[in-house]
């Protein structure tokens, strides 16, 4: 175990010549000499599940299930899990750990879908600039909470007439509204009941104070410096865990991938002895479950929807992740373990807010369902609402706000280091020993790139980015992946592939895999991809909608991510010989460099294949356009 003081610090970001030798980022006891492995599995599997369980499984997955029908959205979500969740995960980390390379070399099995990986790494990197921007809200949010009252428990006193603590209604009285009316008094009759829409305290601290929110995206306004320190520090805190790739960041995760349950259980417990908690849970999953959901089409594309962007499928990061393991580590087993852990924290999560949230609507009179909301509207407004209303409320501010860091903290990590890998595989003698530097290069990129996130219309942005880029675009490139990977370079070669990894397993241990991956996986996505397009509606964010320009810059982002795709193919075709038969067929055949990192693990089978290949290759020179060495093109 190596010790590191201040000129070992120096020496692995500016690199050394004197210490090249010794590479930081490997240790002693790797299995893979040049790129490194995971120090232990545990490391592996808490930075896997750090990377799945997101601020989706806490802010998206509980509304879901209540919009859908409560406990009856529970069996479309796991039949979906099994179908294409588990089978999908499973084929990204055997893919990435058979020849232990980031999502762009990957493609070496498919030359001609080289692409695919490049527009992974292109969403990947737009979503890391909005997703450190969430990060900085839940910092501001958490530094926020160290005072007492909570600044976001009462209207602040330049606050307009429509910010109240309570919904304010009135009775309609032979044509004058009367005032101070409250839905408990029994004297005015329900249909003379006027409620007027008001702005809660903690919606107009989210508006006014935090975000400082502009009136839409054409006023962009001055960057709000108190949301840029946050991301500041934000990308510091990345850029220092990852300062020696997954050694540094497999430590950080034993602290990053369990603070967050514990936090769940402390808040579980404490919002289940709240009065009111048993009706949100009711709300949640419990008796009121509408099982008729189960016959609403609907219900069942947001089940598949939400099982793959809970599991960060078609990112790129379980490629990557997985790439750093040993070769015969048992893959199949790490992938039930991920997805089942990050199935049940979304299940679990949801107790714990909607506990919190059933307290919040008795204290109102309300329904649980309209104090419900999803996405920034429940983690910035709707809970800290509830949570300041708890006694001690700060205490339970601060823990909420820290977990939402770390559960954010744990998905970026991955999110720069798959741009990190990918950079690294394409010129390690350029980057290799200099890999602290590039760590500390892509989070300043990556900061400067998230400043117009953090404008008085930077919420707007975040928003746009949200809605186009983190969307079905990933189902393209999902679909893509089972076609070059089992239709093009063949799912029983990859299954072969599998078992050098995993050991001989029978056919019958390979008949619900094959189904899930030839047939069931796609077409369930293919119906998700046709359904999201037809039923597409411009994104808003509230009641602000977006200008024709911004509409325009949002389907500019998804041509550049996709567009990665035909332009390298068409490339890589002008640069290959032969007729245009010959051309494809080569590119649609793995390179000479496509197989196991290591000889020790390449077998004979491996050896066979290259021996074939000099066989028939031609005694001319030519250049070998799947190749790929110095460079990804």
């Amino acid at each position: 175990m190596r010790k590191y003081g201040w000129n070992s610090f120096k020496d692995l970001i500016f690199s050394n010549p004197a210490v090249v030798d010794e590479d930081p980022h490997v240790d002693d006891g790797d299995e893979n000499p040049d790129r490194g492995n995971w120090t232990s599995k545990q490391e592996y599997i808490l930075s896997t599940i750090g990377y799945a369980v997101g601020l989706g499984n806490i802010w998206r997955f509980p509304y879901l299930a209540y919009k859908n029908g409560g406990g009856a959205f529970l069996i479309p979500y796991f039949v979906m899990l099994v179908v294409a969740g588990i089978p999908l995960f499973f084929l990204e980390s055997a893919f990435g750990q058979f020849c232990s390379q980031g999502p762009i070399n990957i493609w070496r099995a498919v030359p001609l879908l080289q692409g695919v990986g490049v527009a992974m790494v292109v969403v990947t990197l737009i979503v890391s600039i909005y997703y450190n921007v969430i990060i900085a809200y839940s910092l501001y949010y958490m530094f926020a909470s160290f005072q007492f009252p909570l600044p976001w428990s009462s209207c602040l006193s330049e606050a307009a007439s429509n910010c109240s603590d309570t919904p304010l209604v009135y009775c309609n009285v032979s044509g004058v509204l009367t005032g101070n009316w409250t839905q408990e008094n029994s004297t005015c009759p329900s249909s003379n009941l006027i409620t007027v829409p008001t702005q809660s305290p903690s919606e107009q601290y989210w508006d006014r104070v935090a975000l400082q929110r502009s009136s839409g995206l054409d006023e962009t306004g001055p960057v709000v410096w108190h949301l840029a320190l946050c991301l500041l520090l934000s990308s510091m805190l990345v850029a220092a865990a990852l300062i020696r790739g997954i050694k540094s960041s497999g430590k950080v995760v034993y602290f990053t991938a369990t603070f967050p349950y514990a936090v769940i259980v402390i808040l579980l417990i404490r919002g289940v002895t709240l009065e009111g908690a048993s009706d949100g849970i009711e709300f949640y999953i419990g008796s009121q479950s509408n099982w008729t959901k189960l016959t609403e089409a609907q219900v069942w594309k947001d089940a598949a929807t939400q099982t793959f962007y809970s599991l960060s499928i078609g990112w790129g990061g379980v490629m990557t992740l997985a790439s750093y393991n040993n070769f015969h580590n048992n893959m199949f087993k790490d992938s039930f373990v991920v997805t089942l852990t990050n199935a049940g924290t979304s299940l679990f999560a949801g107790f714990a807010i909607f506990s919190i949230l059933g307290h919040m609507a008795y204290i109102y009179k309300m329904p649980v369902g309209e104090v419900v909301k999803e996405g920034f509207g429940l983690a910035f407004i709707a809970y800290p609402d509830a949570l300041s209303k708890l006694p001690i409320s700060p205490l339970w501010s601060i823990l909420f706000f820290f977990m939402l860091l770390t559960v954010g903290l744990d998905s970026q990590f991955t999110g720069i280091e798959v741009i990190t890998t990918c950079l690294l595989d394409a010129f390690p003698k350029i980057f290799k020993s200099k890999r602290g530097l590039l760590t500390l290069m892509i989070s300043v990129i990556v900061y400067l790139l998230g400043l117009p996130c953090v404008t008085r219309a930077g919420i707007y942005w975040v928003t746009l980015i949200d809605q186009f880029v983190a969307s079905w675009v990933l189902l393209i490139l999902v679909l893509l992946e089972i076609i070059g990977v089992f239709y093009i370079y063949g799912g029983n070669r990859f299954i072969k592939d599998m078992e050098m990894m995993l050991g001989p397993k029978s056919f019958s241990f390979w008949l619900w895999w094959r189904a899930c991956w030839f047939f069931i996986s796609p077409c369930i996505i293919v119906v998700i991809l046709i359904w999201s397009l037809m039923t597409f509606t411009p994104p808003s964010y509230g009641s602000v909608q977006y200008p024709g320009w911004g509409l325009a810059l949002g389907w500019c982002m998804v041509a550049f991510i996709l567009l990665w795709i035909p332009v390298i193919a068409v490339y890589k075709m002008m640069r290959a010989e032969g007729n245009p038969w010959k051309r494809l067929k080569s590119l649609c055949s793995p390179s000479e460099k496509w197989h196991p990192y290591l000889d020790v693990h390449r077998g004979e089978r491996y050896a066979d294949e290259r021996c074939h290949r000099r066989k028939n290759h031609n005694n001319k020179p030519e250049t070998d356009v799947n190749v790929i060495s110095s460079s990804w093109l």
